[in-house]
This record gives C-alpha cells, structure tokens and sequence, in this order.
C-alpha cells in the first residue's frame, strides 16, 4: 500500500491491486483518476474517483458507499489545501459532504443497525467528460436507499457530481451536487429528519476553531445563520495554518428555496444545507421526483461576501 497525502489526509492506492486509469483533457491539463482498492476475501471493493488539475487534487469522491453512504471524502482549494474530515471519532458517521435525510421514518443520516444505508447500484465510474471546456462530471450514479431488516429500497436516487478547478476569472473551486429522488415503489414516501439533515459538511479539525460564518443576506455568526433561510452560507477559518473560506449554495430551483441553512461552531463547526425537514415532512409522489442542486465553492485566503455572492450567480447560471 501505498499513501498520497492530500491536504492533510491520504488517499490510498495499492499497488498490484488496483485497477487505475487517467484520463487527461487535453489542452486543459485536467486529468481525471479512478482508483479502486480490493481486499482479499468476500469483502466488497472501496471505489474512489480521484479528480485532479495541472496543479494536484482537486476534489475525491468516495463512490462506493463506506460504510453506509457514498460521499465526497476531499475537497480542496485551488492551492490545493483540504477542507473536508472524514468519520472523526467524535461523529463517525460524519463523512466529508454528504447528503442524507430519514424516508418513511427511517435515518439514513446516522450509521446504526437500525439506520438505512444508500448502496451504489453502479453507473459509469470512468464518465469524467470536460464540462464547457473544464473540469469533471461523475455519474449518473445509481444509488438504492434501503432500510434495515428487508433491505428493501425506500427510494431511487441519481446523482451526479461536477468539479471545476479554478480558472483566471473564477480564483475557485467549484462542486456541483445533483440528486434526483423517486419512490422505489408506487406508494408516496415521506421525508423528514433532524434539524441539520441534507446536504452536510464536516471540516478538517484545525477550522473548527475560530471560524466565522457569514450567509447571503448578511447575517453573521450562528446565532444569525442558524435556522435561517438563505440562499447561501459560507465559513471562513484556518485549516492547518492556511486561510480559507467554504461556501455552499442552494439552487433557486430547488423546493423551499432558499434553504434552511444548520449551522454551528461550538465542539466543531458544521453546515448544512436543509430542506427544514424537521419542521416541514416534504412527500415524494410516484412518478414525481424530488431533483435537488447544491453547490460547494472553495477559495484560499478569507473572502468578501461580495466575491461569494459573484461566485453563487455563476453558480446559478451554470447548466
């Protein structure tokens, strides 16, 4: 085995084990890995799409669901710096980003016996096409939601995950989360969660400290943040002695837009994208999915909110 460090953290590959392949986007200088890591015995294979710029990694999403959900396990800034924690020892069901809410009364956000697990059904790992000219697009990923005991699937989900590195008129990176939720049976089911269920993310240890959260409308702080509805929130701190500011966006064509955005900074800090699930259950008709659009952008250093706010139109005017 051998490690790649990636802002912090490593990324394992072993050798003779691994089935790898580069893809390089010509006159761009971006190129796309897939790794797959096989253990000996029954055990299933841990899968990761590695997407990389000219310059290092850029984002890795951890496709195969490990333990209970697929997710995307590194995010980094354009110089390259890692903002995402993955499973610390405090929250071990805290994956990076990752999104997850309760179906017909079942958690698929917690890692418990009683708890559901999304497991990838496949879809093309290698579909790392350029995207206007730059950047990475994984899936269409096929994803059954299936509750404990039967294992029977609650629900149906597409996902699609976009990466675009940095460029000379956008100084960050940007990652584009696209789920479509069905009913995996001709019966409505029902959504709803604790306070911070949907789109999630843990940072690295060191920005759990001295952060500071601002959203779209001006609001600072949690007590301004928290349980309040934007269209954007974003946190600046230091991971590992290097500045930088994380923001995640909310599509306008989203339900319930803006979103009710979780966040906090106490023990760590966190934020969510919601829904407001645990005050507002939301029903998925059959035949009548549920498609949802995030964004998540990182920029090194300590960012205007004006820069975010340029950043989440581009976000919103990209296809």
């Amino acid at each position: 085995m051998q490690p790649c460090n990636v802002g912090g953290g490593k990324v394992w590959f072993s050798i003779g084990l691994v089935c790898f392949f580069c893809c390089l986007f010509a006159g761009f200088g971006l190129e796309a890995c897939l790794a797959a890591e096989y253990s000996a015995g029954p055990q299933k294979a841990t899968k990761a799409v590695v997407v990389k710029s000219a310059t290092g990694t850029v984002a890795v999403y951890q496709a195969v669901e490990n333990p209970a959900k697929p997710y995307v396990a590194v995010l980094c800034s354009p110089s390259g710096v890692n903002v995402l924690r993955d499973s610390p020892a405090d929250h071990k069901h805290h994956h990076g980003l990752m999104f997850a809410v309760a179906a017909n009364g079942i958690d698929f956000w917690s890692e418990t016996a009683q708890c559901g697990r999304q497991i990838d059904r496949g879809g093309p790992l290698d579909d790392i096409t350029a995207q206007d000219g730059l950047g990475a697009v994984i899936g269409p990923r096929r994803i059954d939601w299936v509750g404990p005991g039967d294992g029977k699937a609650v629900l149906q989900e597409t996902r699609r995950i976009a990466v675009q590195p940095a460029t000379p008129d956008a100084a960050f990176t940007l990652l584009t989360w696209e789920s479509e939720l069905r009913t995996a049976a001709p019966q409505p089911v029902t959504l709803t969660g604790s306070a911070y269920f949907g789109l999630g993310m843990r940072f690295v240890a060191s920005m759990d400290v001295g952060g500071v959260l601002v959203n779209a409308d001006g609001k600072t702080g949690v007590s301004g943040t928290n349980n309040a509805r934007s269209a954007w929130c974003a946190y600046s701190a230091s991971a590992d002695g290097k500045p930088v500011t994380v923001a995640m966006f909310d599509a306008p064509t989203n339900p319930r837009h803006p979103a009710t955005w979780f966040t906090m900074d106490q023990r760590f800090a966190y934020l969510s994208a919601t829904l407001d699930l645990s005050r507002q259950p939301l029903v998925i008709e059959p035949g009548k999915p549920l498609k949802l659009r995030y964004g998540a952008a990182v920029w090194d250093g300590k960012v205007a909110p004006e820069s975010i706010a340029a950043a989440y139109r581009k976000f919103v005017e990209r296809p």
